[in-house]
């Protein structure tokens, strides 16, 4: 799949600093709790008088916590702590927050780099079927909060399907989707059922990184390969920004729900989702991200 330019400094993950303090009030009430030893009783005091300096001392400790640790993007919602761990999975090339440093390698491939129609429409054959697949989960909704996903609008296996129709019109051979790509269904199929969290942290890189890096796949596409042609896959019914605003929205709310550490299980998914989405893209398409 496309890789993620709006929503990753991209995959997976960030270091949170934690807040240290040190309590000298308490130390100050331990020392000024002890009796002079110049002052002296004709009476012996009974141990259990001397039960509520023990109690005094353990309010006093636990009174002194730690203020609760803030995680990047936190206070805008849930949404944008994802969008920030995926931000950095990017290159400083592909996003400001990027920290994903490039081989030389990998600068090489992609000056070499030249499109082809079958490489690309191995990529729309194994997206299509990704799609399938999400389009399918929130359908059937194992879980009651999947079906807040329904008819969203960001929905692409319709626009696939018009796109690889046109290619065959073509007079293209459509392939079969290939073993990455329906390794990665199978994953989604299977994850959905069974671990919710990490599910939504694919869903969102999956929507949210075609929105954006794959747009701009798409225009380069056109351009190099298509004579200009805007496929199906890159257009949407109505405006972007809203149906994405609404995702989020409803995403947010789902999230309010989840312990923190249900929280760090879906952000902690996030560099798998990207590799699966890289696996199941063609060399091709790789090289555009």
């Amino acid at each position: 799949m496309a890789s993620l330019t709006p929503t990753s400094k991209t995959l997976f993950l960030f270091h949170r600093p934690h807040l240290k303090f040190s309590s000298p009030c308490l130390e100050t009430f331990l020392q000024s709790s002890f009796v002079s030893k110049r002052v002296s009783f004709h009476f012996k005091v009974p141990v259990f008088d001397r039960m509520p300096l023990k109690t005094a001392t353990a309010v006093s400790a636990t009174t002194a916590e730690k203020p609760k640790k803030r995680y990047p993007g936190e206070a805008k919602g849930f949404v944008e702590e994802m969008r920030f761990v995926a931000m950095k999975l990017h290159t400083r090339e592909q996003a400001k927050e990027g920290e994903k440093e490039v081989k030389e390698k990998e600068e090489e491939a992609v000056r070499k780099w030249e499109p082809s129609v079958d490489g690309y429409l191995k990529f729309l054959v194994d997206s299509k079927l990704v799609y399938d697949t999400l389009e399918g989960i929130v359908e059937k909704a194992v879980f009651p909060f999947y079906a807040e996903f329904r008819n969203t609008g960001l929905e692409r296996s319709e626009k696939l399907a018009k796109d690889l129709e046109w290619f065959k019109e073509q007079g293209y051979t459509i392939p079969e989707p290939s073993s990455p790509g329906a390794t990665y269904s199978q994953i989604l199929q299977e994850m959905s059922e069974k671990d919710p969290q990490a599910f939504i942290c694919h869903f969102y890189n999956i929507y949210f990184a075609h929105s954006a890096g794959g747009r701009m796949i798409g225009r380069k596409v056109a351009e190099q390969l298509l004579e200009k042609k805007e496929l199906e896959f890159y257009k949407w019914d109505g405006d972007l920004s809203q149906l994405l605003q609404n995702v989020r929205d409803k995403l947010n709310k789902v999230a309010e729900s989840w312990t923190r550490e249900e929280k760090d299980h879906c952000l902690e998914e996030t560099e798998k989702s990207f590799k699966h989405s890289g696996r199941h893209s063609s060399p091709d398409i790789i090289m555009m991200l």
